[in-house]
């Protein structure tokens, strides 16, 4: 065989053993699961305005039960059904929480695996056919205007090692991924309702009235222990019956005030529909029906022989710089927690629950004798007439008829001010914790003390 051939030959073989080793050898096979690694679990969902309803299901291994909690926006209210529809203060809350959404991305593909759920924790809380109640996760769905879902997922156990960082799944899917969820989804009832109960500072405060009474629940006779009357006087407080050696105690006030101005409340239950109804109308003079009266003494408030409503804790009266006059009234203990407390979900016996939070019942009312009439113009004849043919009496009578005029403006925004905070009370039961209450419910020796001269 020539030289040429021989060379020929082996460059022929050559090529041959390296097809053989293409074709034969080990091929890098990328799974289907790694494909969509990195894109947006929700791709279509874009604008976070357009989400108006926010459902999350949470689950309580203690009970085996879901836990709803869902804020919506329907006929022009933002609400929050699972607490029998209470207003929310959600539009802005819910964007945020949205937006959050939207970014969510499929890091890191974790599992393909059904038996891995359960320790990803991340479960359907709503899936009946899970034998475990471990390893259940927060079910969050997304809807916009039309009901139609903007998200649904599974947000399961911390990713350990990876900070901020959640296992995730997609409901009906068995695909597991690692997430980094950077966003606020809160079930508290109370992020989700306006903040400032009374809406009002403690600088606007100038009156308290602390009422100390029991009742007797069967006969509806009231037992009173006495008023505490406090007047702001200047920077400092003074009581009623406050003698020469006395003095109102600052820390106590201070946070008693403080209470007041932060006063949030972590509950709520509606009252009856006709309570509510005649609450409306700013009365203090209550007509109720035999339920509603039911109703009532379930929460720890009665009516006495006279009429008069009380409850069996006390009360305190708040009265402010513009003629508004708060009463809150102090009844029953709420026992349980969660739901329990949030929305009065009945999933413990009250002997075996917490009692940490109590029933509160406001009302508002304005005191228009606060800001007394002043003198109104003896006639009107200046209206008529230009300012260089006025009298002094028309002079007169223009000053005397702009301050009657700026009265009775700032008397009608006041007595608005109260029939908007009734609409507001009228249909709720609210819930304080015990903290609150403590920081309320004072007596005299709560808040004057010797003075260190006397």
């Amino acid at each position: 065989m020539s030289e040429t051939r021989r060379t020929v030959t082996f460059i022929g073989i050559a090529v041959v053993l390296a097809l053989l080793s293409v074709l034969t050898a080990p091929k890098r096979i990328t799974p289907n699961a790694f494909l969509d690694q990195g894109e947006l679990f929700f791709p279509d969902f874009e604008d976070p305005n357009e989400a108006t309803t926010l459902e999350v299901i949470d689950f309580n291994s203690e009970t085996g039960s879901a836990v709803p909690f869902k804020v919506t926006f329907r006929r022009g209210t933002w609400t929050i059904p699972s607490h029998h529809n209470h207003p929310a203060d959600g539009k802005d809350r819910l964007a945020k929480t949205a937006a959050g959404v939207i970014g969510i991305r499929k890091d890191d593909f974790r599992s393909d695996n059904i038996a891995d759920h359960k320790e990803c924790g991340v479960i359907d809380p709503l899936d009946e056919t899970a034998t475990s109640f471990e390893g259940r996760g927060q079910r969050v769905t997304l809807k916009d205007k039309h009901d139609v879902v903007l998200a649904d997922f599974i947000i399961g156990n911390e990713v350990e090692g990876s900070e901020g960082y959640r296992f995730v799944r997609v409901p009906g899917q068995k695909r597991v991924y690692a997430a980094k969820i950077d966003v606020d989804i809160s079930t508290e009832f109370a992020d989700w309702i306006e903040s400032d109960l009374l809406q009002v500072t403690r600088d606007k405060i100038e009156r308290l009235v602390t009422k100390d009474y029991s009742i007797d629940e069967r006969t509806g006779r009231l037992m009173e222990r006495g008023d505490v009357v406090l007047q702001k006087d200047g920077d400092r407080w003074r009581a009623g019956d406050q003698r020469e050696n006395e003095e109102v105690d600052v820390t106590t006030m201070n946070q008693l005030l403080g209470a007041l101005d932060d006063l949030k409340i972590v509950g709520i239950r509606p009252k009856p529909k006709g309570l509510t109804t005649t609450l409306t109308r700013s009365s203090d003079s209550l007509q109720v029906s035999t339920a509603d009266m039911l109703s009532l003494q379930n929460a720890g408030y009665f009516f006495t022989r006279d009429g008069r409503l009380v409850s069996n804790e006390g009360e305190l009266q708040v009265g402010t710089t513009e003629g508004i006059v708060y009463t809150l009234r102090f009844g029953e203990i709420v026992y349980g927690s969660g739901l329990a407390v949030s929305a009065g979900a009945r999933t413990d016996e009250e002997g075996d629950a917490p009692g940490e939070n109590r029933y509160l019942f406001i009302t508002s009312m304005f005191d228009a004798a606060a800001f007394p009439e002043p003198q109104p113009p003896t006639n009107t004849d200046f209206l008529a007439k230009a300012d260089s043919t006025m009298t002094n009496d028309d002079l007169s009578n223009r000053k005397l008829y702009n301050e009657h005029r700026k009265w009775k403006e700032n008397q009608n925004g006041r007595s608005n001010i109260s029939t908007r905070l009734n609409a507001r009370f009228a249909g709720w039961y609210y819930v304080i914790t015990a903290d609150s209450f403590d920081k309320l419910r004072l007596t005299r020796s709560d808040l004057v003390k010797p003075s260190p001269e006397g």
